[in-house]
């Protein structure tokens, strides 16, 4: 249904690479915590935006690729649909991918309007992450950081200089992988045990490839 006086404008963001075998049937599926939110009753009622201008949610079958350039009224609640969309999107996704996801305050803006010099504006931004592994999640998070860092860098040092740096930061995120992958092996049942699975289905894996 409509959320009428709804405090946020949200728009999400993202391009996602999906497997292969990903059928449209499956993505309404992982999807459906966004379109149900929206009010609509399918994936391909709730795709259109708010806005004429923005493509909305398509699906690109012949190149596996979702594609989301969307707005949609909400409250606070959409950051719990949001963490379920993306838990959704892992098991569909091919590589690791970001998500911006950006909070308009539409009550500031009517604010200022009225010239309430008092009011506060509650603009959020949000990055998230999905992809099939931790190793992608975590190799998209590190191309990120490098972007930023060797951009604001650049204006002070000539790119060759930035090496170690980036180098640094490929520590780091190594560091993090290997902690995270430690833990998951803590958690294993010991080898010829009839036990499940552990906790995350997806703990070991490749390294991310910088990350040495």
């Amino acid at each position: 249904m409509p959320r009428y006086n709804a405090p946020f404008e949200v728009h999400v963001h993202g391009q996602v690479a999906l497997r292969p075998d990903v059928v449209f049937e499956q993505l309404q599926d992982a999807l459906k915590p966004v379109w149900k939110y929206a009010g609509a009753r399918s994936l391909s009622d709730a795709a259109g935006s708010s806005y004429e201008d923005e493509p909305g949610i398509k699906f690109d079958p012949q190149e596996h690729v979702l594609q989301m350039c969307w707005t949609v009224e909400g409250d606070d609640d959409f950051r719990q649909v949001l963490d379920e969309m993306c838990m959704n999107l892992n098991e569909l996704a091919k590589a690791g991918a970001a998500i911006e996801v950006t909070f308009y305050d539409t009550e500031f803006e009517d604010d200022e309007e009225e010239e309430d010099t008092d009011a506060e504006s509650r603009d959020d931004f949000v990055m998230l992450f999905v992809g099939p592994d931790p190793a992608a999640i975590m190799q998209v998070q590190r191309d990120l950081l490098v972007q930023d860092v060797v951009n604001l860098m650049e204006r002070h040092f000539d790119g060759a200089e930035l090496s170690g740096v980036v180098a640094e930061i490929d520590k780091l995120f190594g560091q993090r992988f290997d902690d995270l992958v430690n833990s998951l092996q803590l958690g294993k049942p010991p080898r010829g045990s009839s036990g499940g699975h552990g906790g995350m289905g997806h703990g070991g894996g490749r390294k991310p490839r910088h990350l040495h």
